[in-house]
């Protein structure tokens, strides 16, 4: 009888997969060779289905994050000259009981001269409204590429880069969750990847106690500023009937606010249906909504604060605001 040789990956899997006494988490180094071996497509489909849901279980920890990002940024094709990018924004969570208010947010950023590359995944969970479907109802342009994605940027000064034109390997895993049954740690990872090393990142959880491995994996990387909190539905969204904890790195600085309510508790409402007429409208002024304008104005004033563009929050919920205010309700997508 023949005994098989090892399969390279399976060391990883030991590691992390021995029991609560003998496992430990992967160094950063481990990881980042073992996230490079995933992306060259050299792990067995059992293999990576067990590697998945242990990390999902015991949860990712910052170096494992950093090792990750730092391995899969090495397949992110490179563009020459890139532009400068104000902005790097995630979105992976998709929408499923209010508007994607966040959108309009970013394009109101960008309208007024601030940079953003908003990339995230294709559509992957039944009952989920994701940017993508979302962007194109409302024109704006998906990039094919990193190279569209600068173009884009450079003429609008915003882009839309779907994980799937930046990484496809990493879309395929996340496309595994009705295979698997939970989500897997991509969905955590691939929020980091920054492909056009923005000074500025917004990051959001939906589960709270995954704020820690967000901005502790970003001061890995050597990232300076970021924001990360638990926005609606898993995206970078403020709820205006909630206070808010952000945690921030500013200048490499750790700092964490909390800001308080913008609405009363009964201003919330769910939507019954996800209606992108109607946020359309909202943007063109003949449809209101207080609760979706408080959260545009919500998000974007996080984002402003990040920047270093605001004293303080009211400084920065104020700027957000005129900037609503004023916005041309005639043009959605921006020019530079």
């Amino acid at each position: 009888m023949t005994i098989a040789a090892e399969h390279p990956f399976a060391q990883f899997v030991r590691i992390i997969g021995r029991g609560p006494n003998l496992s430990r988490p992967l160094t950063e180094e481990e990881m980042f060779e073992a996230a490079t071996m995933i992306l060259k497509d050299e792990v067995e489909p059992l293999q990576l289905g067990a590697f998945l849901c242990i990390l999902r279980v015991r949860t990712e920890v910052p170096g494992e994050g950093a090792g990750f990002v730092r391995a899969a940024r090495e397949f992110i094709d490179k563009v020459d000259n890139p532009p400068h990018v104000d902005v790097d924004w995630a979105t992976y969570s998709g929408k499923k009981r209010q508007l994607p208010w966040y959108l309009l947010s970013a394009l109101m950023l960008a309208a007024n001269g601030v940079t953003v590359c908003m990339q995230g995944t294709d559509p992957h969970t039944v009952g989920r409204l994701f940017s993508r479907q979302a962007l194109e109802f409302l024109g704006v342009p998906i990039a094919a590429s990193v190279v569209e994605a600068a173009e884009h940027i450079r003429a609008t000064n915003f882009a839309y880069l779907p994980l799937a034109n930046m990484l496809p390997q990493l879309q395929k895993i996340i496309e595994l969750k009705p295979i698997l049954g939970v989500r897997s740690p991509v969905n955590t990872f691939a929020r980091m990847l920054n492909p056009f090393d923005a000074p500025n990142e917004m990051q959001t959880v939906f589960h709270p106690n995954y704020r820690d491995v967000h901005r502790d994996t970003a001061e890995l990387l050597g990232q300076k500023n970021m924001a990360v909190f638990k926005g609606e539905g898993g995206e970078a969204e403020r709820r205006p009937h909630k206070p808010v904890d952000i945690q921030m790195l500013q200048d490499g600085k750790r700092s964490d606010e909390k800001w308080p309510e913008m609405l009363a508790e009964h201003a919330y409402k769910k939507d019954e249906e996800l209606n992108l007429d109607r946020l359309k409208a909202v943007w063109q002024g003949s449809g209101d909504d207080e609760y979706g304008a408080h959260a545009v104005i919500g998000t974007a004033a996080i984002v402003l604060r990040l920047m270093g563009r605001a004293d303080s929050p009211l400084d920065a919920i104020t700027q957000a605001t005129s900037m609503w205010e004023t916005r041309n309700k005639e043009q959605l997508v921006p020019t530079a």
